[in-house]
């Protein structure tokens, strides 16, 4: 386990680590001088760094991807802190374990993959079960979803967050179906369970996060739909019209065409899968911007470019206010009810008749 993670670093002092080659730029200063600009990274976050001195000594002896050893001083710039590095080398890759570098979700691997096998198990549809059975069936699918970020930077961005996207988006499916009862819950889990499957070769995700030349190249909505097409041989008799709901609810999923949706959404379950899909993706994009924002001070975070807005810190915002005191005494508890006396019984009647309608 490495020493210095990126989270214990602290503004004003001296610090040393390594870390992993996120961002490499090599400027020039007004002098014709080169300078480094980095952004240094391990699983506990990012780190902006400049090397201004002796940059041209070592800029040739690293690259993106690489890990290295720093040493310098953190500062504090625009509210956020950045390491200014005074010596910088290369480390073999064999000195490092990359677990320490890449992060990785909360949740155990094996209870998240268990859940998933018990929502395919629960599915009552046989052709469905069927098709989601051969796509687990095949180990490399397995274990690339199990693996898998669901993006290279936005939302669930860390080993294993496809898998937990999708369980997230599971359980939420279960609550909507129980409310909308036009829904077809088994079509929906099946949709839920393989509209991202193209991710697993989209995205690269050995080092740090990326797309890999197939991914880049076609995307992961024609690559699911390629994949889909391939285990439907598996499953003879597979209903051909089911086939096509399937095939749209992969098309649309992003739910418009500027997000990338060749198609929009045009019957229920695929419109919840939709919708279903782009809340988890912002509430964790919230969760994830907000416990991590590294702004020194503040109730807000910087502008986060996927959501166009910066974001309220609100137990930041809270901590400070105190409960304004009580203006007098505590009240008295009520009295408990009392029966009506006969004597009382009279007034009761008169009341009762003045309220009654009149005939």
């Amino acid at each position: 386990m490495k020493a210095t993670y990126v989270r214990d670093l602290t503004p004003n002092q001296e610090a040393e680590g390594v870390f992993l080659v996120q961002y490499k730029e090599v400027r020039q200063k007004r002098t014709g001088e080169p300078y480094l600009v980095l952004t240094l990274t391990d699983r506990t976050g990012e780190l902006d760094a400049k090397m201004w001195d002796n940059a041209a000594v070592v800029a040739d002896s690293f690259d993106r991807d690489d890990f290295i050893r720093v040493r310098g001083l953190v500062q504090i710039y625009q509210s956020r802190p950045q390491l200014t590095v005074h010596r910088l080398n290369k480390v073999p890759d064999c000195d490092v374990a990359l677990a320490d570098f890449l992060p990785a979700s909360n949740r155990n691997p094996d209870e998240m993959f268990a859940e998933l096998a018990g929502i395919i198990r629960g599915i009552g549809n046989p052709h469905l079960k069927a098709l989601l059975a051969a796509f687990f069936a095949d180990g490399e699918i397995a274990r690339q979803y199990r693996q898998a970020p669901a993006a290279k930077s936005v939302h669930h961005a860390y080993v294993g967050g496809l898998l937990e996207h999708v369980l997230s988006m599971a359980a939420l499916a279960r609550l909507t179906a129980a409310h909308y009862t036009n829904i077809d819950l088994d079509l929906l889990l099946a949709g839920v369970v393989l509209h991202d499957i193209g991710k697993i070769r989209e995205l690269s995700y050995v080092r740090s996060f990326g797309y890999t030349t197939e991914g880049q190249l076609l995307g992961h909505i024609q690559i699911g739909m390629q994949m889909l097409a391939e285990k439907l041989r598996a499953v003879p008799g597979f209903p051909p019209k089911t086939r096509i709901l399937l095939e749209h609810m992969i098309l649309s999923h992003h739910g418009a065409l500027e997000f990338g949706s060749p198609k929009l959404p045009v019957f229920p379950e695929a419109m919840l899968l939709h919708l279903l899909d782009s809340m988890d993706s912002k509430m964790e994009t919230l969760r994830h911007n907000i416990e991590t924002d590294s702004r020194v001070g503040g109730e807000w975070t910087g502008f986060i470019p996927p959501l166009e807005r910066s974001l309220l810190k609100k137990e930041q915002f809270l901590r400070d206010e105190e409960a304004p005191p009580p203006a007098g005494p505590p009240p008295a508890a009520p009295a408990p009810p009392v029966e009506a006396s006969a004597a009382q019984a009279p007034l009761a009647d008169q009341l009762t008749q003045a309220w009654s309608p009149k005939s």
